[in-house]
């Protein structure tokens, strides 16, 4: 984490760019209210793309979102799939454009309408599908991540065409609906529809700021790995007092595996794995534990910076097993066990040199010999911004003005793996990670929520964003 200053030419102070900050502001705030009651219209709406859920709900987000993007008076809005590789077809996703005049720079603003399941509603306060607001935050799915993404990219334009003259700046909506389970047709797609989304600036609007009240750009972003791995050591399942001690069962096994991933302060000990230490401020340990819910007794993980930590070295998780549950055991033998693996990568470590790197790891292991198979299952690149970038100089410059605070250059432990897609397929754009999440936000768990006042201040900030390439273009 690093605050915005005059070695990184990041926020220019004090200084308008020929923007209009007060028009600008004041239709904003005068179209709030709508804007909160499009997006609690959004909320209502369970679009999920996960196989046991309705697809019929994608389609009826996608219809809401289009209409929502001709409100603000674009033609060319259109409602497109792509199959995914395995021939499977995509959800549906919504693509909106606004030509940009002679000389004028175009931006594709990027959400996505899809969301998480609810999960368990008895752990919600207020129920998932129907926004509520409480204590001037705005509880519900989709609240937050991604559907106030999609109103901060509406809104923002909405204002901009009301106050700016002329305004001719191309403007290019891409509103994905199948995120939230991995974006399987987000390559196919871009392949499709390359020249319909190119664009010289993209703004994904999908992650957090620092804290509420404090803006944020995301500067960077951990890779990843995600990984099956199968142990087994019996043929068949057999009496645990007949054949127990001579022959130690698969998910003793695993989870002797398990234990090898990390050293004895909790640092990723997997050889061939990236990890720097780079953060000139770091995040404070209070503030941590609050944000992450931690257990005051619990003690945190790792060396070094906790900044560092979250952001610049590996993260390894295992976030599935399968054994049999305590509710069905017996007493008997597992012959196998099954785990998945999800690895953070730091940034500049390729993803398959990393499951290279795991690989090599697992088969090292002394599993008294049982039978391990390995199996990468997904891989994505980290992201770094320059933040000396003219599209970077602008963002960061309107968050200021729009909060009032200087921003942070934030890192972001996380992964958006498709911003590889991105990087690669235009690679001269400058891609600005953004959102309206804070530390409460709660984003796929329950009671997900969104506050208010922030996200009134991301729309001032990109409709400022706006404003100053329609008038200084990038500069």
């Amino acid at each position: 984490m690093t605050t915005s200053d005059s070695t990184t030419g990041a926020v220019d102070h004090a200084v308008d760019h020929g923007v209009d900050l007060a028009a600008i502001t004041e239709r904003v705030n005068r179209a709030f209210d709508q804007t909160v009651s499009d997006l609690k219209s959004l909320v209502a709406i369970p679009g999920i793309a996960w196989e046991a859920f309705d697809a019929a709900e994608l389609d009826r987000s996608a219809e809401a979102v289009a209409a929502l993007v001709r409100s603000t008076g674009m033609e060319d809005v259109r409602i497109l799939s792509v199959d995914t590789p395995d021939g499977v077809p995509g959800a549906p996703a919504v693509v909106g454009r606004r030509p940009a005049q002679p000389g004028k720079p175009t931006i594709l603003l990027y959400a996505h309408h899809d969301v998480q399941p609810p999960g368990d509603e008895d752990l919600w306060q207020t129920k998932p599908f129907e926004a509520t607001e409480i204590e001037g935050r705005l509880f519900g799915r989709g609240a937050a991540d991604d559907k106030a993404g999609i109103m901060v990219h509406i809104a923002s334009l909405r204002a901009v065409l009301d106050a700016v003259e002329d305004f001719g700046v191309g403007v290019t909506y891409f509103f994905e609906g199948e995120e939230e389970a991995g974006s399987p047709s987000f390559r196919p797609f871009l392949e499709r529809h390359r020249d319909l989304l190119a664009a010289d600036v993209i703004v994904v609007a999908d992650s957090s700021n620092w804290k509420v009240g404090v803006p944020a750009l995301t500067t960077s972003l951990r890779g990843m790995v995600g990984a099956v791995i199968d142990v087994r050591v019996l043929d068949h399942a057999v009496h645990s007092g007949m054949f127990g001690g001579p022959v130690l069962d698969a998910p003793t096994l695993a989870a002797r595996l398990i234990a090898s991933f990390h050293d004895a302060q909790g640092n990723v000990a997997v050889e061939g794995l990236v990890a720097r230490d780079t953060e000139p401020v770091d995040y404070a340990e209070a503030d941590f534990r609050t944000d992450s819910s931690v257990l005051p007794e619990v003690r945190l993980a790792g060396s070094g910076a906790l900044a560092d930590r979250l952001w610049n070295k590996p993260a390894l998780s295992v976030i599935g097993m399968d054994v049999p549950s305590v509710a069905v055991s017996s007493n008997t033998l597992q012959p196998s066990a099954r785990l998945k693996i999800s690895v953070r990568l730091a940034p500049g470590q390729d993803p398959a040199e990393a499951a290279e790197a795991l690989r090599r790891h697992v088969e090292a292991q002394d599993l008294f010999g049982a039978r391990v198979d390995f199996t990468a299952v997904e891989q994505g690149n980290a992201f770094a911004t320059d933040t000396t970038a003219p599209a970077a100089r602008a963002s960061l410059w309107s968050l200021e003005q729009a909060w009032g605070v200087q921003p942070v250059e934030t890192g972001i432990g996380g992964s958006i793996p498709f911003i590889a897609d991105l990087l690669d397929l235009y690679p001269q754009a400058q891609i600005l990670v953004t959102g309206v999440e804070d530390p409460d936000s709660r984003a796929h768990s329950a009671n997900e929520s969104l506050e208010l006042e922030d996200f009134r201040k991301a729309i001032v900030a990109e409709a400022l964003l706006l404003a100053r390439l329609d008038s200084q273009g990038l500069q």
